[in-house]
């Protein structure tokens, strides 16, 4: 049998099930990334005892969560108690589908699936994660982790709407809302140098959306122990961090795609696409990645109401100005833009 004859919903459960297997890998090792750059700046030592240099570490903390006692409020409610950890994981999972690593030579897309709103998409879908979240708190029925779902859903609501107005930018320039056309657009200047405004909004709000220090406000164990998830143990507790660190995962993709050229070289004349292309983006997402661990590492957490002041206060304002005169940058100089 020829591949053109495999029947298409094959060819897709295959790339689906290969995109899942890298994207959980690359979770479990950023994880363990995350702890061995910290240990490295904060002067003490990461993971190492289990496996040479701490590399069995992921699948060790595996085993714990699922060995370990799930347990279930009497006061929860038991369906959507248990329901709120799957929908932030399903979400988080499911952005994967449209998102191009790479491309090759005839402009075919390295993706599961192609869709020409991509990025609308992505957004789509990342805003009905915040559901988890504000539902895990409020179905554990307990003050904590109330008031955290309440902050995460002030809290992403907010940012997503500064973070919504810097991609736009980016879409101006491009007339396309396709990921590929957007990547394509970036052979000769990468968007980042043009939309410099909107890349730096759009990397503070990407803190913001996903819920890490120091605008972690929803998981403060300051000031309410854990947070929206203080009720959950075993499985379900992992999931929701395994959701956390697929959306890093997700918005440094993203990063990648609108502001720093995709899968293109960054030095012009040398190969991309393909696998080179790939390696390309693997080094820029990471690049990201890398930048959340150091943040992490070096600031302390914000006030909440200095937090929700900052985003409705300077970034959205902000990123609506640099809309605008994106704007008229384009009406006026079309060619140019």
């Amino acid at each position: 049998m020829s591949v053109s004859a495999i029947p298409i919903w094959i060819v897709v459960l295959i790339k689906s099930a290969v995109v899942l297997g890298v994207v959980i890998t690359t979770f479990a090792y950023s994880m363990l990334a995350e702890r061995k750059v910290m240990g490295w700046m904060q002067l003490r030592p990461g993971p190492n005892r289990v496996g040479p240099w701490g590399l069995l570490q992921p699948a060790a903390d595996a085993v714990k969560m699922i060995f370990k006692e799930d347990l279930t409020p009497d006061t929860a409610d038991p369906l959507i108690y248990r329901l709120a950890p799957f929908i932030s994981l399903i979400c988080a999972m499911g952005v994967f589908a449209i998102i191009p690593f790479s491309a090759s030579a005839d402009g075919t897309l390295w993706s599961v699936g192609n869709v020409n709103a991509g990025i609308l998409f992505i957004f789509a879908i990342g805003s009905i994660g915040v559901y988890g979240i504000s539902l895990a708190g409020w179905a554990s029925g307990s003050k904590f982790p109330l008031l955290g779902s309440v902050r995460s859903t002030a809290q992403m609501i907010s940012y997503e709407l500064s973070m919504t107005m810097s991609v736009i930018g980016v879409l101006i320039l491009t007339g396309s809302t396709a990921l590929g056309d957007i990547v394509n657009a970036q052979l000769r200047l990468w968007f980042v140098i043009p939309q410099i405004i909107g890349f730096l909004i759009y990397v503070i709000t990407a803190v913001a959306e996903t819920n890490r220090a120091p605008f972690d406000l929803v998981e403060a164990e300051t000031e309410l122990v854990g947070g929206f998830h203080t009720e959950y143990s075993g499985l379900r507790f992992g999931l929701f961090f395994i959701a956390e660190y697929l959306n890093m995962i997700t918005v440094s993709c993203l990063a990648t795609l609108l502001f720093l050229g995709g899968w293109n070289s960054p030095i012009p004349g040398l190969p991309s696409g393909g696998f080179v292309g790939l390696g390309w983006f693997i080094l820029k997402a990471a690049a990201f990645l890398f930048f959340y661990i150091w943040l992490r590492s070096t600031l302390p957490r914000f006030r909440y109401d200095r937090l929700m002041d900052f985003g409705w206060k300077v970034l959205l304002p902000v990123a609506t100005l640099n809309l605008i005169l994106t704007a008229v940058a384009v009406a006026v100089w079309p060619t140019h833009a």
